[in-house]
């Protein structure tokens, strides 16, 4: 097999996050995009030392579970993975992977709890981080989704199902004028041009609508215009804030050199677990609001705590964990590197009126060394890739009897629970929680005890 060659094979399991595992000629190749047991065509896209990947060209025979998709982008944006697939064999898959993921690992002896579906499979998501680009080069203006493995070319989204209407109304309206203005996107090749970037984020308990544009500062924009359209059409949901962000960092990202409110205000308000949060447009909080209040559930009820313990939340984003154990804790401290987060924590929690909660804004690497209080539980829930090897040394340190490990990142969490392992932790609890129906992604809940 040599790279650019077209093979045919057939998927034998799905990895996570959304590798199919085929063998041809004894070698193994991962074609991402896939269901276990479809038949495919695909092309070599690499090959180096062992590792051989491969693109789908074409499904030859479907997988005897394989459904119709549900939503009318599916096979062109790049959004999801799991839309042909129905949802309970979705979290079947997820748990296995999860499972195997354990078991490659050496960690065994525990008590695994499955997986819990999300309270909504459909119209879940209270963010979405749309991107300006065109469906083809020099075409019109598109404003959605990637297309799927591809960096450049865009899909319009009018139909997406994960989110709710108003989203796409204000896509909708968003994308209309732009076009009637002709107002270029930037390109990431040229670093030329204005729009990159709509992100819209909707509380789902209060219905309440952030706005944020993200442009280059290459051209002057008047949007008054733009916003009384957006507040003339008839949401489900209240806009209670349209905000343009200049952003001329030539990375693909959204970020912030200046942020202005063009209308209201820069926030908006969900209630989780019967507390309020103050969102702004830069705050992490978790994409599912129902399926937040049960994975924080899974959380809560794993800490085990209560008014004589000391709760260190680190990686805290906007103190949402803390705040939801600290009615039940003796004092809550949460650690975040993002500053804004930890004054959104702050406010949170004056603004639920919970007086034993204290926030420090630095690198859990650093700030865990000035903190004098001795925690009897910490909770965990790190970025995507896991925990510092230094810091994790020094979250060991603090010989706490009790670790909750949340991770939005499976084989990240494997790799960490492996050092804890080695320092005298043992894993006693697993549960996963699906907040991301219809992609690859899903979040685990770990209790791990010292021995």
């Amino acid at each position: 097999m040599k790279k650019h060659d077209v093979i045919e094979a057939v998927i034998e399991e799905v990895k996570f996050p959304n590798k199919g595992i085929a063998f041809v000629e004894d070698r193994k190749i991962i074609i991402k995009n896939t269901l276990k047991n479809q038949r495919v065509k695909a092309r070599i896209t690499k090959k180096k030392n062992k590792k051989i990947k491969a693109k789908v060209l074409e499904v030859l025979e479907k997988s005897p579970l394989e459904k119709e998709a549900d939503c009318k982008h599916f096979n062109e944006c790049g959004g999801c993975s799991y839309q042909n697939l129905p949802y309970k064999e979705q979290l079947n898959m997820k748990k296995e992977q999860v499972k195997k993921l354990f078991k490659n690992a050496g960690i065994e002896e525990y008590e695994f709890l499955g997986i819990e579906s999300s309270p909504k499979e459909f119209d879940y998501r209270n963010k979405m981080e749309f991107t300006f680009g065109d469906v083809e080069k020099d075409g019109p203006l598109a404003l959605g989704m990637h297309k799927k493995n591809r960096f450049y070319e865009m899909e319009t989204v009018t139909g997406c199902n994960i989110a709710d209407d108003d989203f796409t109304d204000i896509l909708s309206i968003v994308l209309e004028y732009f076009r009637e203005k002709e107002v270029p996107f930037y390109h990431k090749k040229t670093h030329k041009g204005v729009l990159r970037h709509l992100v819209v984020r909707k509380a789902e308990k209060t219905g309440e609508v952030l706005i944020n544009l993200v442009t280059s500062s290459q051209k002057k924009l008047d949007l008054d215009d733009l916003v009384e359209r957006i507040k003339n059409k008839e949401l489900k949901g209240k806009l209670v804030g349209f905000l343009h962000t200049i952003n001329d960092n030539v990375a693909d990202i959204v970020q912030s050199d200046e942020t202005k409110v063009i209308y209201g205000r820069d926030y908006i308000t969900e209630k989780i677990l019967g507390l309020e949060f103050k969102i702004t447009a830069f705050s992490f909080f978790q994409t599912n609001s129902s399926g937040a209040e049960k994975l924080y559930n899974i959380a809560r009820d794993f800490a085990q705590s209560d008014k004589s313990k000391t709760v260190f939340d680190l990686y805290c984003g906007t103190g949402t964990i803390a705040q939801i154990m600290s009615p039940i804790s003796k004092k809550v401290i949460g650690i975040e590197i993002v500053e804004e987060a930890i004054e959104a924590a702050k406010k949170n929690a004056e603004l639920n009126n919970l007086n034993n909660c204290e926030f420090v804004a630095g690198d859990v690497l650093e700030k865990v060394d000035e903190i004098k209080v001795k925690p009897d539980i910490i909770i965990l829930d790190p970025p995507r890739m896991g925990i510092h090897k230094k810091a994790i040394e020094k979250i060991i340190n603090f010989n706490a009897k009790e670790i909750v490990y949340v991770s939005c990142k499976p084989t990240s969490l494997v790799s960490d629970l492996e050092k804890f392992i080695e320092r005298g932790y043992e894993v006693k609890k697993v549960k996963c929680m699906d907040m991301f129906p219809h992609t690859p992604h899903v979040e685990t809940v770990v209790l791990i005890e010292k021995k």
